[in-house]
């Protein structure tokens, strides 16, 4: 941490500024400032991203990371329409029932790499329910997300409220595990590679909510159609970015046959997937390469998928438990009692029952708008957006 930071005082400002969010009201003007602000400032955004993605190169930046830092004026018209949808949605900050309060977190501390525009999009979130957040994003990434902060808190106090309420700390002031150990903040999101997201969970003192990307499965039942099977790979792989639920392993029952494996294959393969199989399949093609133990627990990233036999569904929702990241898993089947054993055994926040598993931040129901998802269970279906961003008191009356 920078001698001449101070994050105590700095958090401690972060927390008085969100006890002047008092009405929905006041959180919908903000927003749809905000928005506004983010729309008419699209050029000054792009300007300040192509330099930081002309700095990446020197900075020998991974090529997955310099996709996910590079906005779009799609990208930046999406968290401003974000803005937008939230600034006349319905949800209050805070709302009672009979036995249940729900009020804001606090101060919520969202640590990422890349992805500028996602810091747009939390704090979006995070005035929508009521909350402050403090945004820690990457050295690679700076300039856009300083110029993204600036934006928000300009638009803030032209409402009238205070611009502490959207804190960009630097990177050279506070390191992530600083944060993540820091006990004024009270809820941690963080979102990347997951051996960012694994390192901010080990360290927190705090409540962490991860938001996790890639290594899903997809259990190809004896009764599941291959043209479902193809289109929920190819769909899981499109959309956002990061491409979230992407799936990345695919396991098969054994009766499918290697006339219809190679179907499949050739269609991916034409895509421009990499293909990865388990020697128990015995494919003797070019281009498949074998995959390894340590793939199965692993996100590749990119579009790359492994193929495993196993010999009933029981043995899927197994290894699917044991080696999936456990956010978002899928089955194609035609057999309903089936699909109601995985719902029911597969222990993934999201299961997606001939589906495709495609994530999108923009969601078409406003209470699905969501940085990502999790693969912490509840009544949220691990997605990471309004609802994750509010506390629950069960209230007890007098008999």
């Amino acid at each position: 941490m920078s001698s001449s930071f101070d994050l105590t005082a700095t958090l401690t400002a972060v927390r008085q500024s969100s006890t002047h969010l008092q009405s929905a009201e006041q959180c919908s003007n903000a927003l749809a400032a905000m928005g506004k602000a983010i729309s008419q400032s699209q050029d000054d955004i792009l300007e300040a991203n192509t330099l930081d993605l002309e700095i990446s190169r020197d900075m020998a930046v991974p090529d997955l990371v310099v996709d996910w830092l590079k906005l779009t004026p799609e990208r930046v018209q999406t968290a401003a329409r974000i803005f937008h949808r939230l600034s006349v949605a319905s949800e209050s900050i805070a709302s009672t029932r009979d036995d249940c309060h729900t009020r804001p977190v606090g101060i919520v501390a969202f640590i990422y790499e890349a992805f500028p525009d996602l810091g747009a999009i939390a704090s979006a979130l995070c005035i929508r329910t009521g909350n402050a957040l403090v945004l820690r994003g990457g050295d690679e990434a700076s300039r856009t997300n300083q110029i993204i902060a600036n934006i928000l808190q300009k638009a803030l106090i032209d409402v009238g409220l205070p611009e502490d309420l959207i804190c960009r700390l630097d990177p050279t002031d506070v390191s992530r595990l600083e944060i993540a150990q820091c006990t004024d903040i009270d809820l941690i999101i963080p979102h990347g590679r997951p051996s960012l997201v694994e390192q901010v969970l080990q360290a927190a003192s705090v409540p962490t909510v991860p938001s996790r990307m890639g290594n899903c499965y997809l259990y190809w039942s004896a009764s599941g159609n291959l043209e479902k099977v193809y289109q929920m790979i190819v769909g899981s792989h499109t959309g956002t970015p990061d491409a979230v639920n992407r799936i990345e392993k695919v396991l098969l029952h054994e009766s499918i046959s290697e006339n219809t494996l190679n179907r499949l294959l050739n269609r991916l393969q034409e895509d421009g997937f990499i293909l990865k199989a388990d020697s128990a399949l015995n494919l003797n093609r070019e281009h498949v390469d074998e995959a390894k133990p340590l793939d199965w627990g692993s996100a590749y990233l990119k579009r790359a998928i492994a193929f495993r036999p196993v010999k009933n569904i029981t043995d899927a929702i197994s290894w699917i438990n044991t080696h999936s990241s456990n956010h978002a898993d899928s089955i194609a089947t035609a057999d309903y009692a089936e699909s109601r054993l995985f719902i029911n055994k597969c222990k993934s926040a999201a299961i997606y029952i001939n589906a495709c598993p495609q994530f999108v931040r923009d969601a078409s129901r406003t209470a699905d708008i969501a940085i990502g998802i999790s693969n912490r269970k509840g009544r949220t279906g691990g997605l990471i957006g309004l609802s994750q961003l509010r506390e629950y008191q069960r209230i007890i009356h007098e008999a």
